[in-house]
């Protein structure tokens, strides 16, 4: 399920609820919004709530359609009876996480843009130099040095590109999926200049905004621990949960049992403390979540940037190198073309 079919679900069902509309007439209403897989999940819930099945139970059995944080959060407000409240909160977080989504895309987008016209320079450029022949015949001077002409030049120009992208982003799934236990390095992630400290604050922001929305759920403190370490979609915050957990059993406040986990900095714990003595767990946990949320905006803009940086730092470097690497080219024929005048001379 995309971000905004979760966040238009959650908004609509919430409301709905708020207002008292009947579960099965809501779940059929919702059988008629999105496409064909997301109709079909909403029949199979509406099916399952007529059976009488809890609507996460029948979320679950979706084969992963519905978000993990939806389906944790649907069976905490049908446990604790504040489900529509908890829909609506979801709402504002699936709106939050498509905003800095949109953010980021909106930024990079005329650079990707012009990275793309590069490459088609460069394309049409391969593809004339095995069209077009010079007037004494023959094949036309190579002027990339490459060796690439016309459309078989072309296609091979594509592969490299096509391989260069399965690298990025095999090392992209490779770091989400931990593979080889890859996500150990994200301590070191966060040292790196201007992104590191970027990329935890966004993290942070998704812990602190399902922390808050399962405290005001009813969750309980060690529950809800977990429930925002998953929504970090990181097995290294995952691996914290047990440490967190035996920490609060053995009578440590909700901000230790975030320390005990060594995970997160001492800023946020310190925050977290003093939002405890002040309030609440969810209604602190809610303040600074907010507050986060404040700085991932800012954040995404920093990622963003940098980014926007590198893709353009990219197409210039390429651009500079083919230039010169032509002029050098261009520079051989000349010195080849002269070479009997120079050695008569």
């Amino acid at each position: 399920m995309k971000l905004t079919a979760a966040r238009d679900f959650c908004q609509r069902f919430g409301v709905g609820l708020r207002a008292g509309a009947d579960l099965l007439m809501l779940l059929d209403s919702e059988g008629r919004h999105g496409g064909a897989k997301q109709q079909s999940a909403m029949r199979q819930l509406r099916q399952g709530a007529r059976e009488g099945r809890p609507l996460a139970q029948s979320m679950a059995d979706q084969h992963g359609f519905f978000p993990p944080l939806l389906v944790a959060m649907t069976r905490v407000g049908e446990a604790t009876g504040r489900l529509e409240r908890t829909m609506l909160s979801l709402a504002d977080h699936y709106r939050q996480q498509v905003s800095l989504r949109r953010d980021f895309q909106r930024v990079i987008a005329w650079p990707i843009i012009q990275l793309v016209i590069a490459i088609g320079v460069l394309s049409l450029l391969i593809w004339l130099m095995g069209v077009l022949q010079p007037a004494g015949g023959g094949q036309m001077t190579d002027l990339l040095g490459f060796g690439l002409r016309g459309p078989t030049g072309v296609l091979i120009f594509w592969m490299y590109i096509a391989g260069a992208v399965a690298v990025m982003v095999s090392i992209y799934a490779a770091f989400r999926y931990n593979v080889g236990g890859l996500q150990n390095i994200v301590p070191l992630l966060y040292r790196v200049p201007m992104i590191g400290g970027a990329i935890q604050t966004i993290t942070l922001s998704r812990f602190a905004w399902t922390l808050a929305l399962a405290l005001d759920s009813g969750l309980d403190p060690i529950a809800s621990i977990r429930l925002g370490l998953d929504a970090t979609d990181s097995d290294y915050y995952r691996s914290g949960g047990d440490d967190s957990e035996q920490a609060i059993r053995g009578g440590r406040t909700l901000a230790g049992g975030l320390s005990a986990t060594h995970l997160f900095p001492d800023e946020f714990i310190t925050q977290v403390e003093i939002a405890e003595l002040s309030g609440t767990d969810a209604e602190s946990i809610d303040r600074i979540a907010k507050d986060y949320d404040e700085r991932a905006k800012g954040a995404m803009k920093t990622i963003a940037g940098f980014a926007t940086g590198l893709i353009w730092l990219s197409v210039a470097g390429l651009l500079i190198f083919l230039i010169l690497r032509m002029a050098m080219n261009i520079s051989g024929m000349y010195d080849d073309a002269l070479a009997p005048i120079n050695a008569r001379g």
